[in-house]
């Protein structure tokens, strides 16, 4: 379960919106570089008197309205990087941007981040051209729906790296981007479910720019794989409190014995609509979260969860930076990271299924036990 760097073709989503003019065009119908553009935009004395009129000409004739990207690209080599992201209080936006500050520093870039606050088209395109500086990159947390738009405003002509779901065939994105397998992790934690002996599994999934995330085609062709029909997935927010208001309906039905949350926060959610309801984790239900949050560990009882190593995803997502950046600077060979299931206490075989306790836990090839919060490991090294 590996992490994918891809150079891919296409993203989807507002693609019925007219491309502007960019500065390629620009340099095309001039018949220049798009550097000699930018240098005209921006005044260099390095151009000829011929060739700036003939520049001029093209951005009046093609309607080309110099912005911020042309600067940057006019600022030479690039030296810092800003990353766009929406919801940095949640662990999956908040742990990359550590990993691309940590990196950033240790290259001598500067870093800055933009916090994207508005799904207006026009507010986005703000947004984005704002953040571009000369001499500057950016990098995308593109989780959401918020993060998948900034990425279509992006000039093509700023070096950028976008982190973002992992995507199927049909919404490959067309920047350098890194993910997590998350359909190999989702996989593996339904199939621990079932191995413990639950009839089937139900799936709170988080959301998504795409017809349906990795988690839970993961967790779709487990139950299939095991031929059991799935039921249908609870579409939700990222928070507790989607989890919890999805977990009160799930907490009426007693055939609901077993669930993997699409996060950790929804599962902590879960785990309280079940306590408010008289349902006992895992003595009643199984609870299985996603993410591995620094604090999954101490919760009651510790969860067992998908830990994903975003703090490491954020430093290839830079490294990645660095081999488009063309800016002299080089970085160590850094391993793509890996999703892994973390056995803990929250998830045991359904009731009347045989005794209680850890020891009725059943511990797959290629999971890793956790004895909650006295157990120290590399990763929970990592998440501090």
């Amino acid at each position: 379960m590996t992490g994918h760097i891809t150079h891919a073709s296409h993203l989807s989503g507002n693609s019925d919106r007219s491309p502007a003019v960019s500065i390629r065009d620009v340099a095309r119908a001039a018949g220049v570089s798009h550097q000699t553009v930018s240098r005209v935009i921006n005044d260099s004395p390095k151009v000829s008197r011929a060739t700036r009129e003939a520049v001029l000409a093209a951005i009046d004739q093609l309607g080309f309205r110099p912005n911020r990207a042309a600067r940057a690209l006019a600022g030479g080599p690039v030296q810092s990087v800003t990353v766009l992201g929406s919801n940095t209080s949640l662990y999956g936006f908040a742990a990359p941007l550590e990993g691309v500050e940590e990196a950033s520093r240790d290259a001598g870039f500067g870093m800055g981040f933009r916090a994207l606050e508005s799904l207006n088209p026009a507010d986005m395109r703000d947004a984005v051209e704002r953040a571009i500086e000369p001499a500057g990159a950016l990098i995308v947390i593109a989780f959401d729906q918020a993060g998948a738009m900034a990425l279509e405003c992006v000039p093509p002509e700023v070096p950028t790296v976008a982190m973002i779901q992992a995507p199927s065939s049909a919404t490959l994105p067309g920047r350098p981007s890194v993910w997590i397998d998350e359909f190999a992790a989702a996989k593996e934690a339904t199939e621990y479910l079932l191995g413990l002996g639950h009839a089937t599994v139900h799936h709170l999934a988080i959301p998504s720019w795409s017809a349906a995330t990795r988690r839970m085609e993961g967790w779709r062709a487990a139950l299939e794989q095991a031929a059991v029909r799935p039921p249908n997935a609870l579409q939700g927010g990222w928070t507790a409190q989607s989890g919890y208001e999805a977990g009160c309906k799930l907490a009426k039905d007693s055939r609901v014995t077993a669930v993997l949350a699409g996060n950790d926060e929804i599962a902590l959610g879960v785990m309280r609509a079940m306590h408010e309801a008289g349902r006992r984790v895992p003595d009643d239900i199984s609870v299985v979260g996603f993410d591995d949050v620094p604090y999954a560990r101490f919760f009651s009882p510790a969860l067992t969860t998908v830990r994903q190593d975003f703090k490491t995803l954020g430093k290839v997502a830079f490294h990645k930076l660095l081999e488009l950046s063309h800016s002299g600077r080089t970085a160590p060979t850094l391993a793509s990271p890996q999703a892994q299931l973390i056995i803990r206490e929250s998830a045991g075989p359904p009731p009347r299924s045989g005794p209680r306790g850890r020891q009725a836990i059943a511990t797959p090839l290629g999971t890793r036990p956790d004895t909650g919060p006295n157990s120290h490991d590399e990763g929970e090294e990592n998440d501090r």
